[in-house]
This record gives structure tokens, C-alpha cells and sequence, in this order.
């Protein structure tokens, strides 16, 4: 489990920094860094709105891939597991024991025990 957090954690970082990346590359309203690899130029690889198709395209593709991957750090964060209840279906209880040389307070012999059921406040 610890693997597939880390693993998701760097797919996130890297998506992250690359929807950062590929926002300074996009061509704006003035001269921008877009403007120096050729996104506006007619014989560019991508022809002339090509590479702002494809920049746009690509920050839509890393951007969803951060949001999944948030939602899976969501997800596995909450993720709680369950103890066993053995083959009986009984949960085995941990046996606490005293702490050497402290003083344990035990409860008296006749003091009623709290039940969480329902209905078991009620005298009969």
C-alpha cells in the first residue's frame, strides 16, 4: 500500500508540474514563452492553431490526471482496515496489562457492566 501511495504521489507531482509548464507555454493575450518555441507560426509541426490545439489538449489531459490522482490520495487516506473477526465471527480483545510499579484501579466486582445494545437501559 505504501508503494502505490508513493507511486500516485510522484504521478501527481509530475502532472502538476507539467499543467504549469504547459500554461506558460500557451499562447496569450500578449508576448508570452509560447511565442518563442513557435506556437503562432504557419510551418510550425503542428500548422498554424495546431500547436495551441495541442497544448490546450495536453493541459486538459495532465489536468484530469491530477484530479484522479487526488481523488485516489482521497481515497487511500480514509482507507481504514478492518480486524479480523476470526472464524466465529467474535472479535478478539486485546488484554491490556498493568504497568509495572503504577498503581491500577480496578473496577468493583458488583458494578454493573455497560451493554451498547439496544433497549438495555430499560428495566425489565
Amino acid at each position: 500500500m505504501l508503494y502505490l501511495k508513493t507511486l500516485i504521489i510522484v504521478v501527481q507531482l509530475l502532472s502538476a508540474l507539467g499543467v504549469i509548464g504547459l500554461v506558460l507555454l500557451q499562447h496569450g493575450k500578449g508576448a508570452d514563452m509560447g511565442a518563442a518555441f513557435g506556437s503562432g507560426a504557419s510551418g510550425s509541426l503542428f500548422g498554424a492553431t495546431g500547436s495551441a490545439n495541442f497544448l490546450s489538449r495536453t493541459t486538459a489531459v495532465l489536468a484530469a490526471i491530477f484530479f484522479v490522482t487526488t481523488l485516489a490520495l482521497t481515497y487511500l487516506g480514509s482507507y481504514r482496515p478492518q480486524v479480523s473477526a476470526g472464524v466465529l465471527g467474535n472479535a478478539p480483545v486485546p488484554a491490556s496489562a498493568p504497568v509495572a510499579g503504577a498503581s491500577a484501579v480496578s473496577a468493583p466486582a458488583s458494578a454493573p457492566v455497560a451493554s451498547s445494545a439496544p433497549g438495555a437501559d430499560v428495566p425489565k
